[in-house]
């Protein structure tokens, strides 16, 4: 028997799970999905061989490295997409661009597979714009100046607002001699 319960690794699933769809929610996720799966069938169809019983055909072209070439940009662009999102506009026309160029290059588009797919991506790459943060996740550099808007000008504070809540401050005075306790005070004080 196991001294590990079989329930106890449910929880570590759930937490990667949700810092998986948090991660994906914050960049072009499917954009750059698409378009690495555009890319591999570019670069692959021109080195492939396809075997039919005792016949090899083979489907190398003279343009096999500008396939490979077009299949590794197109695969670096959608980890670009992943992760360095600030630039998705870019990469996202780029990946349209090297779509179109793999239909005369790499066997039109690797067989028109890569080249939708890229399109796809690089369609979606375009079209992707990060959330806005809701009323509930406010930016506290939003938040403090609205606290100062609230706070007349003869200093009073509303009775709403919490001007140095984070710290309890405890009166000088209020103080347990015989613990030692001196209130944050010095002796001199």
């Amino acid at each position: 028997m196991s001294p590990e319960s079989t329930g106890q690794n449910e929880h570590n699933l759930t937490v990667y799970r949700r810092g998986f769809r948090t991660w994906r929610g914050n960049r072009p996720f499917w954009a750059g999905l698409f378009t690495m799966l555009g890319g591999a069938p570019i670069a692959y169809f021109p080195y492939a061989d396809l075997h039919l019983g005792n016949m090899t055909l083979a489907m190398s072209t003279t343009a096999g490295a500008g396939s490979l070439i077009i299949g590794v940009l197109l695969i670096t662009l959608g980890l670009t997409m992943w992760f360095h999102s600030i630039v998705r506009v870019f990469a996202g026309v780029a990946a349209i661009l090297l779509a179109l160029i793999s239909i005369p290059v790499a066997n039109i588009g690797g067989f028109v597979i890569g080249f939708l797919l890229a399109l796809i991506g690089g369609a979606l790459s375009i079209s992707w714009a990060p959330g806005e943060p809701t009323a509930d996740e406010e930016d506290p550099q939003d938040a403090r100046s609205s606290l100062d808007k609230q706070q007349p000008e003869s200093g009073y504070a509303p009775e709403g607002a919490l001007h140095g809540a984070a710290v309890p401050q405890q009166p000088a005075g209020a103080h347990d001699t015989a613990s030692g306790y001196d209130g944050g005070t010095h002796r001199a004080g």
